[in-house]
C-alpha cells in the first residue's frame, strides 16, 4: 500500500489515524511537529501527507507552503486536517497548497475515501 506521513501533535488524534491507516495496510511515518514533518517528507518521499493545521510553532499551512515550494516534495499530495472546518475553508486550504482537507473529528470512512482519492491523483 502507500507510504503516508502523518504530521499531528495531539496523541489521541495520532493514535486514531495510526489505527485506521495501518488496518487499511498503509506504511506510516510520524511527526509531532511541522519542521520534523518537512524533514521526513524530504528524506522519505511519502506518497501522501496528512497535515494537522493547528501545530505548535510552524502551523500546517506554513509547512504545506514550504513543501509545495520545494522541488523535492512539491508533487506529494497534502491533506489538511482541521478542527475548524467552516464553509469557505475548502478554497482557503486549496489556495494554501493543500490537495484536500478533512474535518475533525476524524471519521473512518471519510478518512479512507480522502486517502484513496488523493493517492489516485
Amino acid at each position: 500500500m502507500a507510504k503516508i506521513l502523518i504530521v499531528e501533535d495531539t496523541p489521541a488524534n495520532m493514535r486514531l489515524l495510526i489505527v485506521i491507516l495501518e488496518k487499511a495496510g498503509h506504511r506510516l511515518l510520524l511527526a509531532p511537529v511541522a519542521s520534523e514533518g518537512i524533514l521526513i517528507a524530504q528524506q522519505e518521499q511519502p506518497d501522501l501527507i496528512l497535515m494537522d493545521v493547528q501545530l505548535p510553532g510552524m502551523n500546517g499551512l506554513e509547512a504545506t507552503r514550504l513543501l509545495k515550494a520545494d522541488p523535492v516534495t512539491q508533487g506529494i499530495p497534502v491533506i489538511a486536517i482541521t478542527a475548524f472546518a467552516m464553509s469557505g475553508d475548502k478554497e482557503y486550504f486549496i489556495n494554501a497548497g493543500c490537495d484536500g482537507y478533512l474535518a475533525k473529528p476524524i471519521r473512518y470512512k471519510e478518512l479512507l475515501a480522502a486517502v484513496e482519492n488523493a493517492l489516485k491523483k
